[in-house]
């Protein structure tokens, strides 16, 4: 059986991290630095950096704060915001990044994500889709989850991988802070779609919630969090033990 991991989120605006509930009233957490540090030394899997507000401000990602977090960081590290070019990924990558998470600039230019994973190798591709439901349908959106850009979200993932993403991160709006469970329902329908792995992001709100995420859809190969990770109501190390004692295979 393959390895679930558990992945912190860090959300980076103006260098510090933040959370919000449904990608809206985003209060202060920590610095991205000193959240990294202890995420790599308390058994996370993995960790993803996100400027969250790099695409909708039309900027390119913060540097200086990256490659300082990249330092501290001795798990793998994705990177991502305002993500939109060639150049951006060999950026980003130079700073520290194992792999670049693209999403606005993926809707703007399909096409990134083919020279990107030519130039790369797929693994190093990680395609973030941000989706929220619209009239009885899963809609993707863009902008940090401002604008609906009316795709619907199942068949553009699998365009995307299509074109040579090597992973998939679907964050669900609905769910986004609420800590009420993953949207298993839209998680069933991207595995059941694509043969890459996926990360489920958005509604965590205790164990139970991942255990839940890991049973209902075993084809699932990762659980992202933010806020009960980084306000210590779910701890890391509880978690692993509590998904190995349900036949979970975890990094312990």
């Amino acid at each position: 059986m393959i390895t679930k991991r558990i992945i912190p989120c860090l959300d980076v605006k103006d260098g510090r991290v933040v959370k919000g509930i449904k990608f809206d009233n985003l209060g202060d957490v920590n610095s991205p630095v000193e959240l990294a540090k202890y995420y790599s030394s308390c058994g996370a899997d993995e960790l993803v950096f996100y400027d969250i507000t790099a695409s909708s401000d039309g900027r390119k990602l913060f540097t200086e704060i990256l490659t300082e977090t990249a330092k501290n960081v001795f798990i793998p590290l994705t990177v991502g915001g305002g993500i939109s070019t060639i150049e951006d990924f060999d950026r980003v990558l130079k700073c520290g990044a194992d792999k670049v998470s693209v999403n606005s600039g993926a809707i703007r230019n399909p096409e990134i994500i083919r020279e990107a994973s030519q130039l790369y190798g797929d693994q190093c591709v990680v395609i973030s889709v941000d989706v929220k439901r619209v009239d009885g349908e899963f809609r993707v959106f863009a902008k940090g989850g401002r604008e609906d850009t009316g795709m619907e979200a199942i068949s553009w993932i699998k365009h995307c991988v299509e074109l040579g993403a090597g992973e998939v991160v679907v964050n669900s709006i609905d769910t986004d802070g609420v800590k009420e469970g993953f949207d298993l329902e839209l998680l069933k329908q991207v595995c059941e779609a694509v043969q890459v792995p996926v990360i489920a992001s958005g509604g965590a709100g205790c164990i139970e919630d991942f255990i839940a995420l890991f049973k209902e859809i075993p084809d699932i190969d990762a659980g992202l969090a933010a806020s009960v990770f980084h306000f210590g109501e779910v701890e890391i190390s509880e978690l692993k033990k509590v998904m190995a004692e349900n036949g979970i295979t975890a990094r312990l």
